[in-house]
């Protein structure tokens, strides 16, 4: 049996497929459930293929048989965040631009980083919650439709009005995308995550669920603490200071999990 360059992209391919879902499984917890998959999956190949054991073979047979339905119903959110990774990857967006007429603007990139950044400390100060998500490379559009759509420049008042206590859109999250405030008011999906510490309420487990099922940077002004956090990839870290929060937004600094 020949073994050729073809068959070694084959193998790394698949390897990568597989620890790119057990990444997937791990984050969202349920691995538990993608172990199990796979434990039935051996088990049946075993006595069908190897053992040769008709009766029980069979009665296997009609469980794969459907096992691809039963597979999309269990994990319908892992495979749609997938899908939407898939679409929303940076190549792709690479690839947008090489074809597009329009290009990025390298002086407007980045410029809502300072007012985000004075309108938290002044939050923070002021011990007013809020939730900021800023978008990266997936799309958010989905998040966005949840709460009440704007088109506005970022500006450190408009943040800090939105939040405020008696604004009816103070509850939700706002997601800033391509330097523009897009929405607000919107609902986030929630970490079920059992370590965070108990001080840490619905806006954390929201800001950590959001960093979980995208790659968006997430900041978190606690109402209570009057402390900033920043949550991205599954990490959160706490008590950022103002220096720290523009290197983070920057790309100067990562996100740390919390101590």
């Amino acid at each position: 049996m020949h073994f050729g360059i073809k068959d070694l992209i084959d193998v790394l391919l698949v390897a990568f497929f597989l620890y790119q879902t057990y990444k997937l499984m791990k984050s969202s917890g349920t691995l538990a459930i993608f172990s199990g998959v796979v434990s039935f999956i051996v088990v049946w190949i075993l006595i069908s293929q190897v053992l040769e054991m008709r009766l029980m073979g069979a009665i296997l047979d009609k469980f794969i048989s459907v096992g691809f339905v039963v597979l999309v119903i269990l994990f319908q959110d892992e495979i749609r965040r997938f899908l939407l990774a898939l679409g929303s990857h940076r190549g792709w967006k690479f690839l947008g631009k090489l074809f597009s007429k329009r290009g990025g603007d390298p002086e407007k990139e980045g410029k809502f980083v300072a007012p985000v950044v004075l309108a938290c400390m002044n939050m923070a100060r002021k011990k007013t919650g809020a939730l900021i998500v800023i978008q990266q490379d997936m799309d958010l559009a989905i998040y966005e439709h949840t709460g009440e759509m704007f088109n506005a420049d970022v500006n450190a008042r408009l943040i800090e009005n939105i939040f405020f206590k008696n604004s009816p859109l103070h509850d939700g999250a706002m997601i800033i995308a391509d330097n523009r405030i897009k929405a607000a008011g919107c609902i986030l999906p929630v970490a079920q995550n059992a370590t965070l510490p108990k001080d840490m309420g619905l806006r954390h487990r929201s800001g950590l669920g959001m960093a979980l099922e995208t790659d968006a940077l997430v900041i978190i002004v606690s109402e209570e603490r009057g402390k900033i956090s920043v949550a991205h990839k599954g990490k959160l870290s706490v008590n950022v200071t103002a220096e720290e929060l523009q290197q983070i937004l920057s790309g100067e600094r990562e996100v740390t999990n919390y101590c």
